[in-house]
């Protein structure tokens, strides 16, 4: 019985570290060839194979000397401004975000409570992640969608790997170009050709900055393109881009 327990043990752990090595050497590629697609395409190909029956489409890779250092800066203005400084995990702002999403909880349990409906479903809660842009693309690149503690130490294994195989430029270079912009509009280049018919080099500061404010929930900002929140943060945004430093 001993015996069978150590060789489970044994198998899990040596199951782990090919894991760990497979995710190392796909990472290790990265830096000469771009990836071909990433697990969060693949499960939008499969949503909308299934769900829609159609497949619509657009991504187009633009190497890095023809991306837009607007867009570069507006994206770290808004996702992430301690990019070029952190080796990956931004551990002050998971702490506000943590601290920001238990009072979140509580506030919606006591209205909850308030209104008296016995057996009503529980409030939706607006979580704050605190995800650095490096974690984003950790999770994009090769996790599922899913919210535990295991997905969430692998996603830290692989943004460390990210950070020690890849420079910043080229991990802000596969980020852009493979990021979520709308239902099937993947990458810099699709979205300002979607949203403002230009190329991603050519994007102004304001449209710079509406795109970057989009990455949290480009497919509700895809629907409600005036919304009040969209513009407000947009010009936040903007106004901040000349304080960034990109890598």
């Amino acid at each position: 019985m001993m015996k069978q327990a150590f060789r489970l043990v044994l198998l899990l752990v040596l199951g782990f570290v090919a894991l760990q090595i497979y995710f190392a050497g796909r990472i290790a590629l990265m830096r000469v060839l771009a990836p071909a697609s990433t697990t969060f395409q693949r499960s939008e190909i499969w949503r909308l194979a299934t769900q829609k029956h159609e497949v619509l489409w657009s991504q187009d890779w633009v190497d890095e000397p023809a991306q837009s250092r607007q867009l570069k800066r507006a994206v770290i203005a808004s996702e992430d401004s301690t990019f070029v400084d952190h080796g990956g995990v931004d551990w002050e702002a998971l702490d506000k975000a943590w601290k920001r999403n238990e009072k979140t909880e509580a506030l919606a349990e006591k209205r909850q409570q308030q209104s008296r409906k016995p057996g009503a479903p529980p409030p939706k809660v607006h979580v704050f992640g605190g995800s650095t842009i490096t974690q984003q693309l950790a999770k994009n690149l090769f996790l599922s969608g899913e919210r535990n503690l295991l997905r969430k130490g692998q996603e830290l294994v692989i943004t460390l790997m990210l950070e020690a195989f890849l420079s910043k430029q080229r991990i802000l270079e596969i980020y852009l170009n493979n990021v979520e912009w709308g239902e099937g509009v993947f990458g810099s280049q699709a979205a300002a050709q979607h949203y403002f018919r230009v190329d991603a080099k050519a994007l102004s500061a304001n449209q710079a900055a509406h795109l970057a404010v989009m990455l949290p929930a480009p497919k509700l900002y895809e629907k409600r393109p005036s919304s009040p929140f969209l513009l407000g943060r947009t010009g936040t945004v903007e106004a901040r881009m000349g304080e960034v430093q990109i890598p």
